[in-house]
C-alpha cells in the first residue's frame, strides 16, 4: 500500500507542478511567454535592471520604459515609433524605451496567430482582419462585444489560400516553360555564332584566293602582246576613225536638217497668224500698241526675202545625208581589211606550231614582256579604256566574295550583341521578347510589348501613341498593401523594365514607362498611372518573375501571390 501510494505521488508530482505555474498573462505570445513565469516579480525585458510587483503588469499603467508590463492594454501605446513626440517625453540614458513586444498576441484558434498594435487594444472596434476571435476588445468598452470569428475566417482563407497556391503552382510552371524556352533560344543564338564564325573563316580563306587571283590575271593581262585595233595596219586604225567621224557628222546634219524644217513652219504659221490680224484689224479702234503691231508686220512684209525653194541644194543636202553604203562614194571594207598589222605576223607564225609549243612560247613572251615592263625596259601597253574580260570577271568574284563576308561578319556582330544583351534572371525575357500584353482602360487601351515598346491606342481615333522604347532592366524598391486576390506588388525589391524615349510630349518631355512587375499566373497589366506629366507608371503581372522578388510583407510572409 505504501508503494502504491509513493507510485501515485511520483506520477502526479509534474502535473502539480505545472498546475502551479503561473498562467501567461493577456496579450503575451508563446515566443514572449519565458519572461512572465516569475510569480511574485516582473523584469521589464529590455530593461532587465527594472524590477516590479507581477500585480503590476496588464494594470493598465505603464511601469517599463518599454512598455513589457502592459502586453493585454493601450497603456503604453504611446512608445510607438509613429505616435509624435511630446513635451512629456524624457530621455534617459542607459534606458531602452523602445517597444520590447510586437503587439497585442491575438490567438486565432482555428485560424493563425497574429499581433494587434497596441492602440487597437480595447479602442471599440472589431479588428477581425488581425484578431479574429474578438480578444483584443475584452474590456467591451462601449458595450462593443466581438464574438469570435475564427472558425468562418480560418476556413474562408484556407480557401483563398489554396486557391493562391494553386495559382502559385500553374505559375512556377509557366515560369519553368518560359526558362526552358529562354535557354534553348540562348542555344540557337550561340550555335549560329559559332556557325556563321566558321563561314567567316571559310570565305576569308576565299576572298584572300580571289585577290590573288585578281592580281595574277591582271599581271598576266600586262603581260600579253595584243594586236593593234582593228583587223591591220595603222592605215586601218586611222580609217576606222576617218568613218567614225563621218558618220558623226552626217548625223548631225540630219539634225540639223529637221531643226530648219521645223522653224520654217513655225515661221510661216506665225506670218499667217499676223497677216490674218492685219486684214481684220480696225483701223478707227484708237490703240497705239495695236498700229504699232501692224506697221512692224508690215515693214517686216517688205523686205526682200531669200530663195526658199533651191531645190539643188536640197538635192545636193539629201545627197550629203544618205549613208557611204548607198552613195559608194568610199568603199570602207576595202581600206579597214588591209593587212600588215605589227604583230599579225607573229599571230600567223603561231598557226604553223603545235598547241602545246604555241602555249609555251605565249606564255614565256608575256613572262618576258612582264618582267622588262616592271624593270622600266619597256613601257605598259596604252590603256583601250575598258580592262579585258577576264580581269573583269575576277573583279566581279572578288566583289561578290567581299559583300558576302561582309553580310557574314554583320550578323555575327549582331547575335554576339544580342548574346551579351540582358534578359534579366535565367535569361527569361528572352523567351517573352516579341509578345504583347494590353488592358481596356476606359478611353484608351494601353499595351506592352516586352522588350519593345509600350502604346497609348485611342478608342475614338484609332491612333497609337509611343510611351516608350525599351531602354533596360533594372529593379525598384516597393511598398504596397498586397491585395487580398494577390494581384498587386507587395513590398520589397521588384525587377522592372524601364521604357524611354517614346512620342514627344506637347510642352514636355518624350514619354516614358516604367514598368513594375509582380508575380501572377499570367501575363496582365494590372494598373496604369502618369504619375508625372508623359511619365507612366505600369504594374504587370508575369510568372517570369515569380520567385525573383526579395521583398517580404510585415510578419515575414512572402508577398509573392
Amino acid at each position: 500500500m505504501r508503494d502504491i501510494r509513493a507510485y501515485l505521488l511520483l506520477t502526479t508530482a509534474p502535473w502539480l507542478v505545472i498546475a502551479a505555474e503561473v498562467p501567461r498573462p493577456r496579450g503575451v505570445s508563446p515566443d514572449f511567454s519565458k519572461y512572465y513565469k516569475a510569480p511574485d516579480a516582473f523584469t521589464c525585458i529590455s530593461n532587465p535592471s527594472i524590477k516590479i510587483s507581477a500585480s503590476k503588469v496588464n494594470d493598465d499603467y505603464c511601469d517599463c520604459p518599454d512598455g513589457s508590463d502592459e502586453p493585454g492594454t493601450a497603456a503604453c501605446s504611446y512608445l510607438s515609433p509613429l505616435s509624435p513626440s511630446t513635451p512629456a517625453d524624457i530621455s534617459i540614458d542607459g534606458v531602452n524605451t523602445s517597444l520590447a513586444l510586437p503587439g497585442f498576441y491575438c490567438k486565432n484558434k482555428g485560424h493563425q496567430p497574429s499581433y494587434v498594435p497596441f492602440h487597437c487594444v480595447n479602442d471599440g472596434i472589431c479588428d477581425y482582419d488581425l484578431c479574429c476571435d474578438g480578444s483584443d476588445e475584452w474590456a467591451q468598452v462601449g458595450g462593443v462585444n466581438c464574438p469570435d470569428k475564427c472558425k468562418e475566417v480560418g476556413k474562408e482563407w484556407r480557401k483563398n489560400e489554396e486557391q493562391r497556391q494553386k495559382s502559385m503552382n500553374a505559375a512556377a510552371k509557366r515560369r519553368k516553360e518560359l526558362v526552358t524556352g529562354a535557354q534553348r533560344s540562348r542555344k540557337e543564338v550561340e550555335d549560329q555564332i559559332q556557325n556563321l564564325k566558321a563561314e567567316a573563316v571559310g570565305w576569308g580563306v576565299r576572298v584572300r584566293d580571289l585577290e590573288k587571283k585578281l592580281e595574277d590575271v591582271e599581271r598576266s593581262e600586262r603581260g600579253k602582246v595584243v594586236k593593234s585595233p582593228g583587223k591591220g595596219s595603222k592605215m586601218t586604225v586611222l580609217a576606222g576613225l576617218a568613218k567614225q567621224r563621218i558618220e558623226e557628222l552626217r548625223e548631225f546634219l540630219v539634225d540639223l536638217r529637221t531643226q530648219r524644217d521645223g522653224a520654217r513652219e513655225r515661221i510661216a504659221e506665225l506670218e499667217a497668224i499676223l497677216t490674218t490680224f492685219k486684214e481684220e484689224y480696225n483701223p478707227n479702234f484708237n490703240d497705239e500698241g495695236v498700229k504699232r503691231a501692224v506697221r512692224s508686220w508690215e515693214e517686216y512684209a517688205a523686205r526682200d526675202k531669200p530663195d526658199e525653194t533651191d531645190d539643188a541644194h536640197e538635192r545636193d543636202l539629201d545627197e550629203l545625208s544618205k549613208p557611204d553604203s548607198e552613195t559608194g562614194l568610199i568603199n570602207w571594207d576595202e581600206w579597214e581589211g588591209s593587212s600588215g598589222g605589227d604583230v599579225d605576223l607573229l599571230y600567223k607564225f603561231e598557226e604553223y606550231l603545235p598547241k602545246s609549243l604555241r602555249d609555251w612560247i605565249n606564255q614565256k613572251l608575256r613572262d618576258l614582256r612582264q618582267a622588262l615592263v616592271e624593270n622600266g625596259v619597256l613601257a605598259p601597253s596604252a590603256s583601250t579604256g575598258a580592262e579585258s574580260k577576264a580581269v573583269t570577271d575576277a573583279r566581279s568574284a572578288l566583289k561578290a566574295g567581299q559583300d558576302d563576308l561582309e553580310k557574314i561578319k554583320t550578323k555575327l556582330s549582331s547575335h554576339q550583341d544580342d548574346l551579351a544583351k540582358d534578359y534579366g534572371p535565367n535569361d527569361i525575357f528572352r523567351a517573352l521578347q516579341g509578345q504583347c500584353v494590353s488592358k481596356d482602360s476606359g478611353e484608351y487601351t494601353y499595351e506592352l510589348c516586352w522588350l519593345g515598346q509600350t502604346n497609348q491606342k485611342s478608342k475614338k481615333s484609332g491612333g497609337a501613341t509611343n510611351m516608350g522604347n525599351f531602354v533596360r532592366i533594372d529593379s525598384v524598391t516597393v511598398d504596397d498593401e498586397m491585395p487580398a486576390d494577390g494581384r498587386g506588388l507587395g513590398s520589397g525589391e521588384r525587377i522592372a523594365l524601364r521604357y524611354e524615349n517614346g512620342q514627344h510630349c506637347w510642352n514636355g518631355p518624350s514619354r516614358s514607362t516604367l514598368v513594375v512587375l509582380g508575380c501572377a499566373e499570367k501575363d496582365e497589366i494590372w494598373k496604369v498611372a502618369e504619375e508625372e506629366k508623359c511619365v507612366y507608371r505600369m504594374e504587370v503581372g508575369t510568372p517570369a518573375v515569380c520567385g525573383e522578388g526579395k521583398g517580404r510583407e510585415k510578419g515575414g510572409k512572402k508577398d509573392e501571390l
